[in-house]
């Protein structure tokens, strides 16, 4: 009987018990996604959204280029987001699709996330995988709706994006009000 009175209250009070969210934790020593000792133009422009950064070698072709974990966790999405499009290396300026195309999302612990957008292939990892940083996960492309072959990068902290820290130091790219690009080299030496 107590325990038809007591919901009654919480109905007729209208209160809704939710758990409560923990903070997120320390960032992780997150890495640049690309292989070890490359130096790549980290940009973004107008409209892309604050703090997505697009990945781009300094030299050589993008096509195929190593996509890595930028730090260890568990694979929570991998596969296909919106439509693939039909730009490849034989084809590279066919018609874009929509959407992230083959992408991959990392829960890191502690309420961090990274996303890895655009990849040429369907990834080489699956939702439960475990991944260590420096791990590959696919091939750089241009699937989705994008414009040439790059890797579209975030870090999420508590689902909202942030600026992305490699190597325990500040990207530099904060917000899309202009267009501009850093260079970094990436230290992901597994």
């Amino acid at each position: 009987m107590l325990g038809i009175g007591l919901a009654a209250v919480i109905v007729v009070t209208g209160v809704i018990v939710l758990p409560r969210l923990r903070p997120p934790g320390p960032r992780p020593a997150f890495q640049l996604p690309v292989t070890c000792e490359e130096t790549w133009v980290l940009g973004t422009y107008p409209g892309h959204d604050d703090f997505d950064i697009d990945f781009f070698p300094t030299s050589g072709q993008a096509w195929g280029r190593p996509v890595l974990a930028s730090f260890g966790g568990t694979v929570t999405e991998a596969g296909l987001n919106g439509t693939l499009g039909s730009r490849t290396p034989d084809n590279p300026k066919g018609p874009h699709g929509t959407g992230a195309g083959y992408w991959v999302k990392i829960d890191h612990g502690g309420r961090w996330e990274t996303v890895y957008l655009h990849l040429l292939e369907p990834p080489t990892v699956e939702p439960g995988d475990r991944v260590t940083t420096g791990q590959r996960i696919g091939s750089v492309g241009s699937t989705g709706k994008s414009g040439a072959p790059h890797l579209h990068y975030e870090q999420l902290r508590a689902g909202a994006k942030v600026e992305s820290h490699f190597d325990g130091a500040p990207s530099g790219i904060t917000s899309d009000n202009r267009e501009y690009s850093v260079e970094r080299t990436s230290r992901n030496c597994g």
